[in-house]
């Protein structure tokens, strides 16, 4: 049996449904690249009382999981929310096609986090990721789907790939912008979600970027607000002064 299991936002963020059936795994395996974890793995083994064994995409995306499953009780631990990846759904299809018990186990995920930013969850548009930039390869079609959140007065979450940098990822999100020709306005940037070391900061970029690049962390997501409604202007306009 494969359990696919949600670790949340931190390393004590597991619910009891998780670390049940955790102990009834004979292997746990860490799903680790897709984000900058906020914490140390060690941290996690003390708090679920087991090793766990790092899984890189090209193992996660074969049926390596599928085979161990079929011969005992495994467990993925994905941070946030288990299905949350394209990956983890396409792993959750391969284990129906081979007849394979999956049991989910559902946990907070970023998206449910940035509810603290003060904007409303229900004015959010796609969801789209940034990836880091190379030397000869330099996409910037994430910045599409904020042009077309935008179309329709949706806010826009950002998702920044692991390995980038704060400042190469405002220089990016810059970029794109000039690309797109889309007016980069105030924008709102989360770090270390449902951590002691959250933080939330709004303001222009380069502002930003001055004034408190030390202090942001990873994980972290920018959001490009669209149009505001008064209390979330209140709100925002708050924490632009905290900082």
């Amino acid at each position: 049996m494969l359990y696919l299991i949600g670790l949340g936002l931190n390393e004590k963020s597991l619910t009891s449904e998780a670390l049940e059936a955790i102990k009834e795994c004979s292997s746990v395996y860490l799903e680790s690249y897709t984000v900058d974890f906020p914490y140390s793995i060690d941290e996690l083994e003390t708090e679920i009382g087991k090793k766990i064994i790092k899984l890189g995409r090209k193992e996660v995306e074969s049926d390596f999981l599928i085979k161990e499953s079929k011969k005992e009780d495994i467990a993925l631990l994905v941070y946030g929310s288990p299905l949350f990846a394209t990956t983890h759904l396409t792993l959750l299809n391969d284990a129906r096609k081979s007849k394979l018990k999956v049991k989910v186990i559902y946990n907070a995920s970023v998206f449910d986090a940035i509810s603290s930013s003060g904007l409303e969850l229900y004015k959010f548009g796609k969801i789209t990721s940034m990836p880091k930039w190379q030397k000869n390869f330099t996409p910037d079609s994430f910045m599409d789907i904020v042009k077309e959140n935008l179309s329709i007065r949706a806010h826009s979450l950002i998702l920044c790939d692991i390995g980038l940098s704060f400042k190469d990822a405002l220089e990016q999100l810059k970029k794109a912008s000039e690309n797109k020709k889309i007016k980069l306005e105030k924008i709102v940037v989360c770090s270390s979600l449902g951590t002691s070391l959250e933080r939330i900061f709004y303001g222009f970029a380069d502002d930003i970027l001055e004034k408190c690049e030390k202090k942001i962390k990873n994980p972290f997501c920018i959001i490009i607000p669209s149009e505001l409604h008064f209390m979330e202007k209140e709100w925002l306009e708050a924490v632009e002064k905290g900082f």
